[in-house]
């Protein structure tokens, strides 16, 4: 970090820096380990996770992570072993992940979303050889198979009732006994009991943080081929620590975090589980999101600090009663996954009182690269300005050794003690995507004289109308501004005479209606003419990803299917 401040220290950013945080500000560097530690030491008695009403303190959490640490070294796991975590959010994740860590190991993140295939495929590139899971038949039946098929020699089998309060945790085996998969007792399976009973003294490992990879994190990238971006201890622990500068009003040991962004996603990984470790704040961890059960939620349990993504911003404030609720204990949200509608911010931030800002971030940058501060300037449409550490450089899309004047569009790069170390086993591409400690990160944007950061869209999304770039996010941002659109999606078809061109996708507002005519009117004076869409489809919903980011991809699947193409 010093030699990167020395060598780059005219930023634009530095004009219009909030008074409160320090770009300068030493990074440290440690295990990642060390924010479960710590935060033990420091808050032992405070709440750390509660799940479904069953809350563990500080100092619960901190010994279980201790024994499964233990129980891990007894399974055989140590540097280089690569231990997967296929779970929704529950205690179990935030106990295994730290005990996998303190193990000396390697988490790999899985989707439990994922089909068998893409589980197996992951296993195999992964070298993943012992997995984490419920005893619930839709998780364990999918890894069960893996065992006979993949790699992977152990399942580590996590019951569900054990982790919900009384008498919840009950009349769980009888009410819920035809979900509870039937479990083998064999050398291949260790109940996580097994796993956690020993004396909670792991064997201390020597770990180096700048080199030890901490997470195998699977992202599509700019090819849709999924590979694993490797988090060293060193990067995570410093997005951590880098969003804690972020939020300067965070009150120590008093704050509370909905968590209901799945954890095994990078955005909740580090912004919803290690972030509070170094608030000492408490996780209200919620399995999947359903829109009534988060709302409640909020009134009941009054969290303070709210990370999610646009669409379920939307769907809070879209909600038909959510005049009638208490939304007013959120203080600080920040939005992240997918570009986050102006419309959509002033309207959350209306109804609740609370801040929402927009950041952006990657897989590999552990996620978080920038933000829009709490105090200052609060751009709308802008990610915002670089982390504390973080360099963010605009290149030519031409010439990547050409830097872009303020105010012209290329490549948004990264800089900064959270870039990952590489892609697994992908030598090439990490070689296209890290050049001299600089990461590509294959979206279009500019910076401006205050140094605030606009994407344009992802390089690849970029819709090529008869030698014309469209960027699907700007006509998305104009679309929202019609009443009658509650989410949208804009992607470039197939079209015999420009090569391609613009489709919207849309779910409207209730009670409303919009024609393609209507909105091709509305757009006039809002987008040139082969920006505006030439197809609109109204759907009663779109698809979205496990966390909830509207999916162009899965649409464009879809298309190629009806069309054949």
């Amino acid at each position: 970090m010093g030699d990167l401040a020395e060598r780059l220290t005219d930023h634009p950013w530095m004009r219009s820096y909030p008074a409160d945080i320090d770009w300068r500000a030493e990074i440290p560097v440690a295990p990642l380990y060390q924010l479960m530690d710590d935060a033990v030491r420091r808050f032992p008695d405070r709440p750390c996770v509660d799940f479904m009403d069953k809350r563990y303190t500080y100092a619960q959490i901190g010994a279980l992570v201790d024994k499964a640490a233990r129980g891990f070294q007894a399974l055989g796991v140590g540097k280089g072993s690569k231990v997967g975590l296929f779970l929704p959010n529950t205690p179990y994740f935030v106990i295994c992940y730290h005990g996998i860590l303190k193990a000396s190991g390697t988490v790999v993140n899985f989707n439990p979303l994922y089909a068998e295939r893409e589980v197996a495929k992951q296993i195999e590139d992964s070298e993943t050889d012992i997995m984490v899971t419920l005893d619930l038949k839709v998780l364990y039946g999918k890894i069960a198979k893996m065992l006979d098929e993949t790699r992977l020699r152990r399942i580590v089998v996590a019951p569900m009732a054990d982790i919900l309060p009384f008498p919840k945790n009950w009349l769980f085996p009888f009410v819920k006994r035809k979900d509870i998969a039937r479990v083998p007792s064999d050398a291949r399976h260790t109940p996580f009991a097994r796993l956690i009973a020993n004396d909670g003294k792991p064997e201390p490992v020597a770990i180096d943080p700048a080199q030890d990879i901490a997470v195998l994190q699977y992202t599509g990238g700019t090819t849709g081929v999924p590979k694993g971006a490797m988090l060293t201890h060193a990067n995570i622990y410093a997005n951590a620590v880098q969003s804690r500068m972020w939020c300067t009003d965070a009150k120590p040991g008093q704050e509370r975090m909905l968590g209901v962004l799945p954890l095994f996603h990078v955005f909740a990984m580090t912004g919803v589980m290690n972030l509070p470790l170094v608030l000492g704040a408490e996780m209200v961890l919620v399995p999947r999101f359903e829109l009534d059960q988060v709302i409640k939620l909020i009134q009941s349990k009054k969290p303070t600090l709210f990370p999610a993504v646009p669409t379920i911003y939307t769907a809070i404030v879209n909600h038909k009663d959510i005049a009638s609720y208490d939304l007013s204990s959120i203080r600080f949200c920040l939005s992240g996954g997918a570009p986050l509608p102006v419309e959509v911010k002033h309207a959350f931030e209306s109804k609740t009182g609370c801040k929402l800002v927009e950041g952006y971030g990657l897989s590999e940058t552990s996620p978080v690269a920038t933000a829009n501060p709490m105090h200052g300037v609060n751009k709308a449409g802008s990610i915002g300005i670089p982390l504390p550490g973080t360099v963010i450089e605009i290149v030519s899309l031409e010439d990547r050794n050409r830097l872009m004047p303020i105010g012209e569009k290329g490549e948004i790069c990264v800089r900064g003690p959270q870039v990952m170390k590489g892609y697994w086993k992908r030598p090439d591409e990490t070689a296209e995507s890290l050049v001299d400690g600089r990461l590509h990160t294959g979206d279009v944007g500019y910076m401006d004289e205050d140094g605030y950061t606009f994407i344009v869209d992802r390089i690849k999304d970029m819709i090529l109308c008869g030698g014309y770039n469209v960027y699907p996010r700007n006509v998305e941002e104009a679309i929202y501004l019609h009443e009658a659109v509650a989410e949208c999606v804009v992607a470039g078809v197939p079209d015999p005479y420009r090569g391609q061109t613009v489709k919207a996708y849309v779910t409207l507002t209730e009670g409303h209606r919009l024609t393609r005519d209507e909105l091709a009117e509305f757009l006039k004076d809002k987008l040139s003419p082969i920006e505006i869409p030439k197809q609109l489809e109204i759907r009663d919903e779109l698809p979205k990803t496990m966390i909830g980011k509207l999916s162009r991809k899965a649409l464009l699947e879809e298309e190629a299917r009806r069309t054949g193409g």
